[in-house]
């Protein structure tokens, strides 16, 4: 059976373990492998047992153990072609790591299909990815991305579970201590999708099949889990959609999630 495990997510790191406990995948490497390590073992996971490694883009708190932990388990990594000549450029990986891009196109491993999907980010060519298991179920990855793009709304269409960016409340951000330009980052069509946008797009997936959400990206500074969540479910209601009947959602926690079983 398919698992998910939000292991760390947020602005201080992100990383997805997708698989069984005898097998499975990362979506990116944003702590340090010894965090990563402990996170796996204690959901009971064998970091042995990784097979691949997804990077999304090259940010660091999306690849910070990419380098130790890639090199101490040999494991096979893959990215956009744009993210691994930047990874490359600035050092993030040596000749220790074994990289190879993905395109469009996709690829299988570990009994899985996986394809890439463009984001909207202020990166070299940011990706999500959509995860098909043996068993037909899909999951998608959806973050750091400023805005839905055609592409992304139909990759993560008819998804079974989508693991989607809520990064910040609007007013939070727009009122608190970053910089202007820094906001302006955030707000624009290469930064982050806010709580409200993130809302919007929900019923949507909900009528196409998707029965599983994971708010997932949130920032320590500009939001709150719960108000998320509140921001979430109320637009679902809203749409006459109940929880629990109609969809299960979750936040993913900053650290240490358990698993959300298919």
């Amino acid at each position: 059976m398919t698992r998910l495990y939000p292991l760390f997510s947020g602005s201080s790191g992100n990383c997805y373990y997708l698989g069984s406990p005898e097998s499975g995948v990362l979506i990116d490497t944003g702590r340090s492998a010894k965090q990563i390590e402990q996170a796996l073992r204690d959901n009971s996971l064998d970091p042995k047992r990784v097979s691949a490694v997804f990077i999304t883009h090259e940010h660091t708190d999306h690849i910070q153990g990419l380098r130790v932990f890639a090199s101490r388990y040999g494991v096979k990594v893959y990215s956009s072609p744009g993210t691994m000549r930047a990874m490359e450029e600035k050092g993030y990986i040596n000749e220790k790591v074994d990289i190879s891009p993905i395109d469009l196109s996709g690829m299988e491993t570990d009994d899985m299909r996986i394809t890439p999907f463009h984001t909207s980010h202020d990166c070299a060519e940011g990706y999500g990815y959509i995860i098909e298991s043996s068993d037909g179920r899909k999951t998608a990855f959806a973050t750091d991305t400023g805005y839905i793009t055609q592409e992304m709304s139909k990759a993560v269409t008819g998804c079974d579970t989508v693991v989607i960016e809520s990064n910040h409340d609007v007013r939070m951000l727009e009122s608190g201590p970053y910089p202007y330009i820094l906001k302006k980052r955030i707000l624009s069509d290469k930064g982050h999708l806010s709580n409200e946008t993130c809302a919007g797009f929900l019923a949507g997936l909900i009528k196409s099949g998707t029965t599983r959400l994971m708010l997932a990206h949130l920032s320590r500074e500009n939001n709150i889990p719960a108000l998320a969540e509140q921001t979430a479910v109320c637009e679902l209601t809203l749409s006459g959609m109940q929880r629990d009947r109609d969809f299960m959602l979750r936040v993913a926690p900053e650290r240490g999630g358990k698993m959300l079983i298919y």
